[in-house]
């Protein structure tokens, strides 16, 4: 079995910057297609950011393109996200997720493409 485990979460003012990082141990055989994902009370889980294994294709949803960006070390299982330029509507909960499988490209942004997730990571942003 693979565990993940973010951290960086915080309290940060608008405009500011935050890293998160999720670390997978256990199990860790093989490699791993990664994402981003995260919940606001009241709403649905919604995508944020996914990076396949090879670090060549990366993928965000259209409210954090040009903020955010995804990346990964092949070789330690971990992934990060660098989010920049943080508005108060990026608070949320942010969710790691990892995938063994080969997803086509439109399938990278769907909670069903990842096999482990990690419990979460609060992000706040206000003044």
């Amino acid at each position: 079995q693979v565990q993940l485990e973010e951290s960086g979460g915080g309290l940060v003012r608008p405009g500011g910057s935050l890293r998160l990082s999720c670390a997978a141990s256990g199990s860790t055989s093989g490699t791993y297609n990664w994402a981003w994902f995260r919940q606001t009370p009241g709403k649905e889980r919604e995508f944020v950011a996914a990076i396949k294994r090879s670090g060549t294709g990366t993928y965000y949803a259209s409210a954090v393109r040009g903020r955010f960006t995804a990346s990964r070390d092949r070789g330690k299982h971990t992934a990060s996200l660098q989010m920049n330029s943080l508005r108060p509507d990026d608070t949320g909960v942010y969710y790691c997720a990892a995938g063994v499988g080969n997803p086509i490209t439109s399938s990278m942004g769907y909670e069903s493409t990842y096999d482990y997730w990690g419990q979460g990571t609060q992000v706040t942003v206000s003044s």
